[in-house]
């Protein structure tokens, strides 16, 4: 698995505008990989950098953004967002704020 490297885009915040609800729920999980990748990305700042979670911590944070949480953790960690051991989780990836 590779870490995932995240290059902001111009066109991202029209992406997130597209996928989530003004509630700041998903409206729809993207099938396109560029579009999940910026969703992902997005989701991926609700995770604190260092911070080691349980899975039912992860359930809980992204059942906030979809009721879909199998498919989510498993696309932050598939991609690289996340990295998982044992049933932890912890953040890897994704654009960090300097």
């Amino acid at each position: 698995m590779t870490r995932a490297t995240w290059q902001p885009r111009p066109d991202d915040a029209e992406t997130l505008r597209r996928f989530f609800g003004q509630d700041g729920r998903l409206l729809t999980i993207p099938s396109k990989h560029a579009k999940l990748l910026v969703v992902l990305n997005q989701l991926a700042q609700s995770f604190e950098l260092g911070k080691v979670y349980a899975e039912g911590e992860v359930n809980e944070i992204l059942r906030a953004f979809h009721d879909d949480v199998a498919a989510l953790r498993r696309y932050v960690h598939e991609e690289g967002f996340m990295m998982r051991e044992g049933g932890f989780y912890w953040r890897d990836g994704g654009s960090v704020e300097i």
